[in-house]
This record gives structure tokens, C-alpha cells and sequence, in this order.
């Protein structure tokens, strides 16, 4: 039986030309060959599965060929090139940095590095994930890496090149590779399918060049692991199945009946995404996601934004052309706020199911005139006898105001008065709340802060508490940190009444009471505690005319 080898390793680029996603590097590259201006030492930065790895040893084995083609192709014949192929040239060396990151480990590649190539003109040493050196490591390597041998070149890799020493960048050329695009990573597992016989849909591509995130080597393995599940022929149901992928329908699906006021259908199809066992929470993203989408579809300028297949990418066109901008970012707000209390609610499905219920609402009330001014009232003689038309149904009994929760009729198809539209409009605005519901929303608001730390401290420490209906303050110790919450009050607070639907609510900061012999936050309240303990040190603060810091 032969030995089988994964799509990652079997079609892994061997030329320049069949690096996907990354013309400008091998462009560069190719034409530092042609010129011969080659560095001694380079940095390749990028997400995982780009072809950082890839392009060194490409680099690499180009560099060493007797017989370059055009200037800047391999020949894969001359007995350098062989070698390269059959995994015994001794003129490239790689070291893996994630297990040899000691001290120890670059002074035995820098005593390697004195030994010249025995065949071919340079000896290349490619680094993966150099950023998980030491210190030391990094110390060691310095002066070799400025100053190498004339036949020595350093290709360094790396996934976080924020954690490079700024003395090894200034010593490379530094290039950054791209992520590479949905579509991109589509067309090349079409060639792979084609090669190895198999049948597989765009939309099932689209779902594995998505789960991928920019990487061609997972995607070649998530292929295989399709390959292996569905023999040669992949559908797109199939895929969605063994990747666990919610299946795009469900969102398309949601936005219809958002759309149509349709909550009871929502509600529906909620409970059939978590029967088939799908977190809400990660609903509520996807579908986020989708409106996303959804949104960049509307404009021929945003549209390169959209990751995807052309078949999907047209019916994205087409729903687009059912959403209005205003609709999608009402709905935006609706599925952040609802992502933000998802993770602090204690019922998280009800948090869902009432978001998706103002998804369901948002336009109602577009729908209703704000206004409606009454006919002019003409004086009629009055008739000497009622005809049949002006003859009340039930003249005894007054007609009652249907009551509806909303589930799935739409507005303008209730009977509306226009004098009450207002107050009802407002007391859904400004609900009441409790002491939970508040702590709750300032818990999942600061944990949002999560590049304002300072910020995000504070309102861990110190929670609001309630006064009364609409009022609440925090009582904080320290003045300094006291004009520091009340500089964020203002955003804070409108991120509240979005979250709470009260916009009566108002927060007050002040100062908590304390003793003053248990609490001295600044040096001159430190100094006036110990002088009354001590008044021999205010008459030497007199006498030398010292100043406190």
C-alpha cells in the first residue's frame, strides 16, 4: 500500500509562482535574485499557515542552485537542488525555537555557522517561532546576526513579531504576509479537488476557506478530514455536518423574519438552533456576523469587504436590498448589547429570545404616522331620519382597544390612537429596574474596557448602588479616582440607558466617609496625621522650609 500523504505536505509550494496570497514577498524576492542583492538576515511575520516556512526554504533552495532558470527559478536538477528535494542538503538548516530556545542552542548554530557550505554558495538558517527565544538567546545571536559569515543567511519566522527584540528587527528586513482571502484559498482547493478526483460544491469551499481564518494549511486539513468523512463527492450539507458549522440558512432565515415582525417564527427558530446543539451566545455572533455582511453587500465601494463565494455573495445582494441601513444598525446595536449581557445574565436563552423580539420590532413604529390630523368638520343639517348606513352596529355598547403582544402582527395593521402612541413609546423607553439588573449591566459594561484598564479596575471595585427609582451613586475614597470615573460618567451612563431602556437613570459620584486616623491617600493628608501625632515635625517643616511632594 502506498504511503499517504495530507494535502498540507503533498502540495505544499515548491516555486514562487505557486505561493497563493503573497505577491508582493515573492515578488521581492524574486527580483533580489535576479539583482543579486541578497540580506543576510530576514524576518517573516504572519498568521499561521501563510507560508512563512514555505517561502524560506523556496528562498533557500533558489539561492543555492547552479543552474537558475530565468534568474530566479530552481532548476530541480542540478545536485544542490536534488538534495533539497530528498531532505539531505547541508547547506539549509532549520531550528525550530519553540523546544531550542536556550543559550546552549544558538552558540552550537553559531559554532555552525563557521563551517562553509560544501556545495552551492550560502549556508541559510531558517528559525521558526524565533520569538519564543530567550532573552539570553536573543543576546547571543546578536553579533553573529549583524555581522555573519559572507556565505551565512538568517531567516527568521514568526507568529508575534512584537515579541522580537527591537535589536534583531533593526538587524533584518522585516515582511509582513497577508492573510490569505477567502477566495484565494477557494480556487486553490478547486486545483487540489480537481488533481485528486473529487467533486466538492463552491458553498462547502466557502465554509472550509471561512473556518480556515486565513491559513492554507488548514484549510488542506480540513479538506482532508471532509475527503475522509464523504469519499469524492463533498456537498455542502455534508461539510456544515462534520465541521458543526451552523448552517447560513438559519441566519438568512432570522433576517426574514425579523424583517416581517415575525416573532413567534424567531422564537421558533431559536429553539431549533439550540436543539440541534448550538450555544445561543454563538448565535447571537453569527447572526451579528451576518448583518455584517449584510450591511458591506449594500455598497459596490464596501463590497470587496465580503469574504465569500460568488453564489453566496449574491444572495447577501439580495436580502441587502430588503434591509435599510438604518434597519441594520438598530439591529447591530440590538445583537452587541444582547452579546455584552450574555455573558453576566443569569438566564442567557430569555437574553437572547428578547433581543431577537426587538430585532422583530425595530421599523414598527417607522410604520405608524406620528401624527394624524382629523378631517375638517363641516356643520351638516341633521336628518330627519337615521339611513341605514348611519346606524351604529352595537350604538349601546363602546368599542374596546385590542391589546396585542406583538407576536407576529405587524404594526400598521393595528388599530393605533394617536394621542397614546407617545406615552406607550415612552414607558417601554424608561422601564423600571432592579438593584441586580444594575449591578448586572455595570458588571458586563466593564468588562468591555478591556484596553482601559485603569477604567475597567475602577468599576470592578466600586458598583453603583441604588438610591431610589432612577437614582444611584458610588462612593469612592479616593478624590483622585473620583475625578477619574466621573471624566467616563458621561459614556458610561449612555451605555446604561441603552442596556437598562431607562434613560432616566442618573449616577452621582461622592466621597465615601471614612476615619481619618484609617484612611491617607496623599502626602500632605500622611504629613498632617503624623504632625498631630508628633508637632515637633510641623516646626521643623517651619524652620527649614521644606515642601512636601
Amino acid at each position: 500500500m502506498e504511503n499517504y500523504i495530507v494535502s498540507a505536505r503533498k502540495y505544499r509550494p515548491q516555486t514562487f509562482e505557486s505561493v497563493v496570497g503573497q505577491e508582493a514577498l515573492t515578488q521581492t524576492l524574486q527580483n533580489a535574485i535576479r539583482q543579486n542583492h541578497l540580506a543576510h538576515a530576514y524576518l517573516f511575520c504572519g498568521p499561521r499557515g501563510v507560508g512563512k516556512t514555505t517561502c524560506a526554504r523556496i528562498f533557500a533552495k533558489t539561492i543555492n542552485c547552479l543552474n537558475p532558470q530565468n534568474g530566479y527559478d530552481a532548476c530541480n536538477e542540478c545536485e544542490s537542488c536534488k538534495a533539497f528535494n530528498e531532505q539531505r542538503s547541508f547547506n539549509i538548516h532549520e531550528l525550530d525555537a519553540a523546544s531550542n530556545n536556550s543559550v546552549e542552542d544558538i552558540r552550537a548554530l553559531i559554532d555552525q555557522v563557521r563551517i562553509p557550505p560544501q556545495i552551492g554558495k550560502y549556508s541559510v538558517y531558517i528559525i521558526d517561532e524565533v520569538h519564543m527565544l530567550s532573552a539570553g538567546a536573543f543576546n547571543a545571536l546578536l553579533k553573529t546576526l549583524e555581522e555573519p559569515p559572507s556565505y551565512a543567511i538568517f531567516i527568521l519566522a514568526t507568529t508575534e513579531k512584537h515579541k522580537v527584540l527591537p535589536t534583531i528587527l533593526s538587524r533584518c528586513q522585516v515582511y509582513d504576509l497577508n492573510r490569505i482571502t477567502v477566495q484565494d484559498t477557494i480556487v486553490y482547493l478547486q486545483k487540489v479537488a480537481k488533481n485528486e478526483g473529487i467533486t466538492v460544491s463552491e458553498e462547502a469551499l466557502n465554509v472550509v476557506a471561512q473556518k480556515a481564518d486565513g491559513g492554507m494549511r488548514d484549510a488542506l486539513s480540513i479538506f482532508d478530514q471532509l475527503v475522509a468523512f464523504c469519499g469524492n463527492t463533498i456537498t455542502y450539507e455534508q461539510t456544515i455536518a462534520v465541521l458543526n458549522v451552523l448552517n447560513s440558512d438559519y441566519y438568512f432565515s432570522m433576517v426574514d423574519d425579523a424583517l416581517r415582525h415575525d416573532v413567534p417564527a424567531a422564537m421558533l427558530l431559536l429553539n431549533e438552533v439550540i436543539n440541534h446543539g448550538f450555544d445561543a451566545g454563538h448565535f447571537v455572533t453569527g447572526l451579528a456576523q451576518h448583518l455584517r455582511d449584510v450591511l458591506v453587500s449594500k455598497d459596490a465601494q464596501t463590497l470587496p469587504l465580503l469574504e465569500t463565494s460568488e453564489s453566496i455573495r449574491a444572495r447577501y445582494g439580495q436580502q441587502a436590498q430588503l434591509c435599510s441601513p438604518i434597519w441594520i444598525y438598530q439591529a447591530l446595536d440590538v445583537l452587541n448589547t444582547c452579546d455584552i449581557n450574555y455573558r453576566t445574565a443569569r438566564n442567557k436563552r430569555l437574553t437572547v429570545e428578547l433581543a431577537l423580539i426587538k430585532l422583530c420590532q425595530l421599523g414598527v413604529q417607522a410604520a405608524v404616522p406620528q401624527t394624524v390630523q382629523p378631517a375638517p368638520r363641516t356643520a351638516q343639517p341633521a336628518p330627519s331620519a337615521p339611513t341605514p348606513q348611519s346606524v351604529p352596529s352595537t350604538p349601546s355598547m363602546p368599542k374596546i382597544p385590542k391589546v396585542s403582544l406583538g407576536f407576529g402582527l405587524r404594526k400598521e395593521a393595528q388599530p393605533v390612537e394617536p394621542a397614546s402612541a407617545q406615552p406607550a413609546a415612552q414607558e417601554e423607553q424608561n422601564r423600571p429596574f432592579t438593584d441586580d439588573q444594575l449591578r448586572d449591566a455595570w458588571v458586563g459594561l466593564a468588562a468591555t474596557h478591556t484596553e482601559e484598564l485603569r477604567l475597567k479596575q475602577l468599576m470592578e471595585t466600586y458598583t453603583p448602588r441604588r438610591i431610589d427609582e432612577n437614582t444611584a451613586e458610588i462612593q469612592m475614597p479616593n478624590p483622585w479616582q473620583m475625578q477619574e470615573m466621573k471624566k467616563a460618567l458621561p459614556s458610561l451612563l449612555a451605555q446604561l440607558h441603552r442596556t437598562l431602556h431607562n434613560t432616566n437613570l442618573q449616577i452621582r459620584v461622592v466621597q465615601a466617609v471614612y476615619n481619618q486616623e484609617q484612611m491617607a491617600f496623599t502626602a500632605e493628608e500622611k504629613f498632617a496625621l503624623m504632625a498631630e501625632e508628633n508637632p515637633a515635625l510641623m516646626e521643623l517643616k517651619e524652620k527649614l522650609d521644606l515642601q512636601i511632594d
